[in-house]
C-alpha cells in the first residue's frame, strides 16, 4: 500500500444453485486465501451467495434467509482478516427485492449497493424478480448494524489516501451512462463490478474491450468478477471471465471456463497523477455521495507488477515496427509542413556518423520524398575536427552518398584553431571551451549554408539530451526545426534499426548496422589510437537509466524514492541500488540546472506522451531549485 501500490483479487468460486451454505463456505475459503496472499480487496460475482441462475427461487423466503445467514457468516469468519470483500446477494427491503453488493470489512457490513439497471431483454429477465436500485443513500438497520444502502456510496481507506472504491453490477457497465462514470468523478479510483455475463460467440472480446475502455476513460482500476462454473446451464453457460484492468491495460485475466482467483498489484498513485494533469477530468468530493471509511493496515505491498526497463520502447517486435513507422511519419510530416511553409529550397543537416544525425537525415529523406522533391535538395554536411575518427567519418560519407543526397565536407579544424587564437584558448587544454567551440563552429557553418542555399537547418538533438542538457547552448542545441527532440535515446536505436531492416539498399543497410554498433559520443576530444575516447555514457551515465527516470518523472510525477524503487525492479541483476542512486542524483541535478536550454529550444514535433517543449508539455522556470528532490534522495 506504500507508494500507491495495492494488491487486488477478483474471484469466481465453485457454487451450487440455491445452496447458500456451500457457496458461503467457498467464498470464505477464497477470502482467507486471498488475504494470505496479501490482497487488500477481493470482488466476487453477482449474486454469488445464492447463484445468479436461481430464477423464481429468488421469491422463496428460504433462499433469501439463507443468503442473509451466509452474509453474516462471511462477516463473522473474516473479521480478523486485513481484507475487504465485496459479495453479491438478493436482499429484500420493504417487500421489494434488490440485486445487491455487500461490502464486508473487519467484521462489519460497511455498505450495500443495489444494481441500478435491471436487464429484461434477450436471455435476461431480471425484472421478474428484482427492482431497480436507487442512487440516494439511506441508512438501514441490517444484521444488527446501521448500514448505508444506495448506489452513491464510495469506500475510502483509513491508511491509503488514493484508495476510493465504487461499485456497479453487471448491466450497469453495459449502459450508455454507467454509474461508474459518476463514481469516478466523485473520487473513485477503483471500480468493482459484480457480474454474471453469459458466454456467447465473440462476447469475451467485446467484454474485454468494454472493461479496458472504461478503466481508461475513468483513469481507474476496474475489477470485474464474473459468474462461472456451477451456475445453471438450463439455457446459458457462464465462464468466470474475471479481469483486473488499470487505465486501459489488462493487469490480470482468468482462464475462461475454469473458476479461479486472479491477482494484480495496482498503482493508485499512477491513476491520480493522470487525473491531476488531465484538467478536463473534473473529480471532486460530492455532497450527493456517502463516503464510508474502511479499516486497512498500512503495509508495504510487494511489487509484483512487471516494470519495463525501457518504457519508451514497445517490447514486441511487431509493435516496435508499427510504433517506429508511426513515429517516423510524425517526424517527417512535421518537417515536410515546416519546409513547405517556410518556402525552404533545401534542408541542411550536420552528419557525424552518430545515431541522432542518422535518424534526422532518414526523416528528412522521408519528408522530401513525401513532398516529391529531389533528394539533392538535402545537404548532408560532415565537419571533421579534433575528435573525428575514421570510422564515424566513413560512416557519415557512405550514409549520405547511399541516400542520394548532396554531400558536403567542411573541415573546421583551422577555423576552430583561429577562434582559439582569437579568444586566447590553449588548444592543449581539453576543457568545456575546447569542446563547445567546435559545436558552435559547426552550427555556424550549417546556418550559413542554409542561408546560402535558401534552406533551413534540421536539428539532430534528441529528448534524452534535452532532459540532461547534453547539448552546447547555441551550438547543436539550436536549429530551425528539431525533428528528434521528442524521441528518447533508447528509442532512436530502434528507429534506425527499423529503417535498416526495411531498406533494399545493401550499402545503406551495412552502414546503418555499423552506426548502430558505434559507441555514443560527441567526438569533441582527440581519439586514442584511432578509437573514440569520449563516450557519453561514461560521463553522464547510461541512457537507459536516464530515460527510465525521465519517463516516470514526467509521465506520472513520481517521487525520487518511488522511481528508485521501480528502477531496482526493472534493472535487477543489471545495476545495483547504489549505482542507480548515483545516476538518479546526477539526473535530477542536470535536469533542473539545464532547464534554460529547454526554455528556448526550437520548434519540434511531439511524438509521445513525454515531451519537453516549453510551449507544450513542460513549462518550468529556468531557475527552479532541485533542493526538495535532492533532499529526498539524500535520505535514500
Amino acid at each position: 500500500m506504500k507508494d500507491g501500490f495495492i494488491k487486488l483479487a477478483a474471484a469466481t468460486t465453485d457454487i451450487k444453485v440455491a445452496d447458500t451454505e456451500f457457496n458461503t463456505e467457498n467464498i470464505i475459503s477464497t477470502i482467507k486465501e486471498a488475504a494470505a496472499n496479501g490482497a487488500k480487496l477481493i470482488v466476487f460475482p453477482e449474486l454469488c451467495i445464492t447463484a445468479y441462475t436461481c430464477s423464481d427461487l429468488f421469491l422463496q423466503n428460504s433462499l433469501l434467509n439463507g443468503a442473509l445467514r451466509g452474509l453474516e457468516k462471511i462477516k463473522t469468519e473474516t473479521a480478523d482478516l486485513d481484507i475487504t470483500a465485496v459479495v453479491g446477494l438478493p436482499l429484500e427491503l420493504e417487500n421489494t427485492l434488490y440485486n445487491c453488493a455487500a461490502v464486508v470489512n473487519r467484521g462489519s457490513i460497511r455498505g450495500i449497493v443495489p444494481k441500478l439497471n435491471i436487464p429484461n431483454y434477450s436471455e435476461f429477465y431480471e425484472l421478474r424478480h428484482f427492482k431497480e436500485g436507487q442512487k440516494e443513500v439511506k441508512m438501514l438497520d441490517f444484521l444488527g448494524e446501521e448500514v448505508p444502502f444506495g448506489s452513491n456510496i464510495l469506500f475510502t481507506s483509513d491508511t491509503m489516501p488514493n484508495f476510493c472504491l465504487g461499485i456497479e453490477l453487471c448491466e450497469d457497465l453495459w449502459t450508455v451512462t454507467p454509474p461508474s462514470n459518476a463514481h469516478a468523478l466523485a473520487g473513485a479510483t477503483i471500480i468493482a463490478n459484480l457480474s454474471a455475463s453469459d458466454e456467447l460467440i465473440s462476447k469475451a472480446e467485446y467484454r474485454e474491450m468494454l472493461v479496458k475502455s472504461q478503466s481508461a476513460k475513468l483513469f481507474a482500476v476496474y475489477m470485474y468478477a464474473d459468474a462461472g462454473w456451477g451456475e445453471s446451464t438450463t439455457d446459458l453457460v457462464f465462464a468466470g471471465d474475471d479481469m483486473i484492468c488499470e487505465n486501459g491495460t489488462v493487469l490480470a485475466r482468468s482462464e475462461r471456463f475454469s473458476n479461479s482467483c486472479v491477482y494484480a498489484v495496482a498503482d493508485l498513485e499512477r491513476l491520480t497523477s493522470e487525473r491531476r494533469k488531465t484538467t478536463t477530468f473534473k473529480c471532486e468530493r460530492r455532497k450527493d455521495y456517502t463516503y464510508v471509511e474502511l479499516k486497512m493496515d498500512l503495509t508495504d505491498t510487494p511489487n509484483e507488477r512487471y516494470v519495463d526497463s525501457t518504457p519508451f520502447v514497445p517490447s514486441g517486435k511487431k509493435q516496435r515496427e508499427e510504433r517506429s513507422e508511426e513515429i517516423l511519419k510524425i517526424q517527417s510530416m512535421g518537417l515536410a509542413k515546416r519546409i513547405e511553409h517556410a518556402h525552404a529550397s533545401t534542408a541542411v543537416i550536420g552528419v557525424s556518423g552518430g545515431l541522432d544525425s542518422t535518424l534526422a537525415l532518414l526523416v528528412t529523406v522521408r519528408a522530401f520524398d513525401a513532398l516529391n522533391r529531389d533528394r539533392k535538395g538535402i545537404y548532408a554536411v560532415t565537419m571533421p575536427c579534433f575528435g573525428t575518427t575514421s570510422r564515424t567519418y566513413n560512416n557519415a560519407v557512405n550514409f549520405a552518398r547511399s541516400l542520394g543526397v548532396t554531400f558536403m565536407e567542411v573541415p573546421i579544424r583551422d577555423a576552430v584553431m583561429q577562434h582559439f587564437k582569437d579568444i586566447g584558448q590553449d588548444p592543449e587544454k581539453y576543457d568545456v571551451t575546447f569542446e563547445n567551440c567546435q559545436a558552435r563552429e559547426r552550427t555556424q557553418v550549417l546556418m550559413d549554408i542554409a542561408n546560402k542555399t535558401g534552406g533551413m537547418v534540421v536539428g539532430t538533438g534528441d529528448l534524452s539530451e534535452m532532459a540532461l542538457g547534453w547539448a552546447t547552448y547555441n551550438g547543436d542545441h539550436m536549429s530551425m526545426y528539431a525533428v528528434n527532440a521528442g524521441v528518447p535515446k533508447t528509442l532512436i536505436r530502434y528507429l534506425v534499426d527499423y529503417e535498416s531492416e526495411r531498406t533494399g539498399n545493401e550499402a545503406l543497410k551495412t552502414t546503418l548496422r555499423d552506426i548502430l554498433d558505434t559507441p555514443v559520443s560527441p567526438e569533441l576530444l582527440p581519439p586514442k589510437d584511432g578509437e573514440i575516447s569520449q563516450k557519453t555514457e561514461n560521463i553522464v551515465g547510461p541512457y537507459e537509466l536516464h530515460d527510465f527516470f525521465l519517463y516516470y518523472l514526467l509521465r506520472y510525477g513520481y517521487r525520487p524514492s518511488k522511481i528508485l524503487r521501480l528502477a531496482e525492479i526493472a534493472f535487477s541483476g543489471q545495476y545495483d541500488r547504489e549505482f542507480i542512486l548515483i545516476w538518479l542524483k546526477t539526473f535530477y541535478t542536470r535536469f533542473f540546472r539545464q532547464q534554460f536550454k529547454r526554455s528556448c529550444m526550437p520548434d519540434a514535433p511531439k511524438v509521445g506522451s513525454v515531451a519537453l517543449s516549453p510551449r507544450g508539455d513542460w513549462r518550468m522556470p529556468s531557475d527552479a531549485s532541485e533542493n526538495l528532490w535532492k533532499s529526498e534522495l539524500e535520505k535514500l
